[in-house]
C-alpha cells in the first residue's frame, strides 16, 4: 500500500513539475517514459478501482444476506465457495493488483514497438477495374506524425520496407506532422526517398492545418500551412486538393481522389470538398476510383450515401488508439466505441475502405498490441 501511495504522489508531483519545465526541451527518452508510465499507471489504477468495487459490492451482499437472513458470516462465506486459505476479499485484491501491474508493465514495454512497423496484405478484387490495371500494387501509409519521432533511423527502416515492396503507385492518407510544418524537416530526406511508377499522391489530415497551436498571427498559420504543401512538392508528393487526377495505362484509365479532412466526430473540420473533387470527372467516363480520405468517418456520412462509385476509399486517422488486442480472427481497441470502421478492411455492397493504422506515433508514445502499418494492396 505504501508502495502505491508513493507512487501515486510521484506521478501528481511530475504533473506538476513538468507543467513549470519547458516539455519541448525535455529528452525525448525523458518524455517517452514519463507519458507510457502516466497512462499505464492511470489505465492501472482504473482497473484496480474497477475489481475494488466488485468486491465491495460483494461485501455489501454478504452484510445484507447476514443482516436479514441470520446466518453468520462465516457460513454465509462457506455457502460461496470462500476457503480458509484465501478469502474471495484477498483473491480480488491480488487479481486488481495483478490486472494494474499489468497495464503499468505494458504500456512501459509498449514504448519498444513505437517503430516496429508491420507490412499488412490484402487482395483485393473489382468486376469493374479495367485490364491494364490489373495486378496493380498499392502501398499506403498514413499519419507519420513526424514531430513525434527521435530515432531518424528506425523511420528510414520504415521508408525502406515500403520501397522494398516495389509498388507501382504509393498513397499517403494525412496527418504529416503533428501540428508545425517544420517537424517534418529531420525527416524530409528519408520520406522524399519514396517513389513509384505512377507517383507518389498524398492528403491532408486534421494535424496538418496547425489548429491545435496558439499562433501569433492569423498569417503565420496559413503560412506554416503554405510551408507544408511545399514540403510536400519538395519531397515529389502531389498533395491532392480536393481534386482528382486520372492515371493511364494504355487506352484504360482510372481516377484517384483526393480531398482535405473531411470529420465527421469530435468537432474535427470539414475542409474536404468532394463535388470541387469531382469537377469535370463524370464527364472523362472513369470505370474505376480510388479516394483519398484522411477520415474514416467521411466514408460512414457522406460517401457511401452521395458517391456510390468510389470502389475504394484509404483512410487513416484513428492509429487504431495505439492500444488493443489484435489476433488472427479477432480484433478489440477503445477506439472502435468512437468510429464504427477503425483499423484493417471493410466494405458495404461493392465498395471497399480500408483503414492504416498509421506509420507514426503521437501522445502516447509507443504500440502496446496495435502496431504502426505498412499496407500493401493488390487490385485484381
Amino acid at each position: 500500500m505504501s508502495l502505491y501511495i508513493l507512487a501515486t504522489v510521484a506521478t501528481w508531483s511530475s504533473f506538476i513539475l513538468f507543467r513549470y519545465l519547458n516539455w519541448a526541451a525535455m529528452p525525448h527518452l525523458v518524455r517517452n517514459i514519463f507519458v507510457a508510465f502516466t497512462i499505464g499507471f492511470w489505465v492501472g489504477k482504473i482497473l484496480v478501482g474497477s475489481v475494488m468495487v466488485i468486491d465491495d459490492i460483494r461485501r455489501l451482499f454478504m452484510w445484507f444476506i447476514g443482516s436479514f437472513f441470520s446466518p453468520s458470516i462465516k457460513e454465509v462465506a462457506s455457502d460461496m465457495g470462500l476457503g480458509s486459505e484465501i478469502t474471495r476479499s484477498v483473491f480480488l485484491k491480488r487479481l486488481a493488483l495483478l490486472a494494474g501491474g499489468t497495464a503499468l508493465g505494458g504500456f512501459m514495454f509498449g514504448i519498444t514497438n513505437r517503430y516496429n512497423y508491420k507490412i499488412r496484405r490484402i487482395s483485393l478484387s473489382f468486376d469493374n477495374l479495367p485490364a491494364a490495371f490489373k495486378g496493380m500494387k498499392i502501398v499506403q501509409i498514413s499519419d507519420i506524425h513526424s514531430g513525434s519521432f527521435d530515432d531518424h533511423r528506425a523511420v528510414a527502416r520504415g521508408a525502406e520496407a515500403v520501397m522494398e515492396e516495389q509498388p507501382d503507385i504509393i498513397f499517403f492518407t494525412g496527418d504529416l506532422v503533428n501540428n508545425k510544418a517544420d517537424e517534418i524537416k529531420p525527416y524530409k530526406d528519408i520520406f522524399a526517398q519514396l517513389s513509384a511508377p505512377l507517383g507518389v499522391y498524398s492528403t491532408l489530415g486534421n494535424h496538418d492545418y496547425g489548429d491545435y497551436v496558439q499562433w501569433p498571427s492569423d498569417e503565420a498559420k496559413k503560412q506554416n500551412l503554405e510551408d507544408l504543401k511545399q514540403t510536400h512538392a519538395d519531397m515529389g508528393w502531389k498533395l491532392m486538393m480536393n481534386e482528382h487526377v486520372v492515371l493511364e495505362r494504355g487506352d484504360d484509365k482510372i481516377a484517384v481522389v483526393g480531398i482535405e479532412n473531411w470529420g465527421a466526430k469530435a468537432g474535427f473540420p470539414k475542409y474536404g470538398d468532394m463535388s470541387k473533387a469531382y469537377e469535370g470527372l463524370a464527364e472523362k467516363n472513369i470505370p474505376f476510383k480510388v479516394l483519398l480520405s484522411h477520415d474514416p468517418s467521411h466514408w460512414d456520412n457522406q460517401v457511401q450515401q452521395e458517391y456510390k462509385d468510389i470502389d475504394l476509399t484509404l483512410s487513416g486517422h484513428t492509429h487504431g488508439m495505439q492500444f488493443g488486442i489484435e489476433i488472427p480472427g479477432f480484433k478489440w481497441s477503445p477506439v472502435k466505441y468512437v468510429y464504427k470502421n477503425w483499423a484493417g478492411l471493410y466494405n458495404e455492397g461493392r465498395q471497399y475502405l480500408y483503414v492504416n493504422r498509421g506509420f507514426g506515433f503521437l501522445g502516447y508514445p509507443g504500440r502496446l498490441g496495435i502496431l504502426p502499418e505498412i499496407t500493401v494492396i493488390e487490385l485484381t
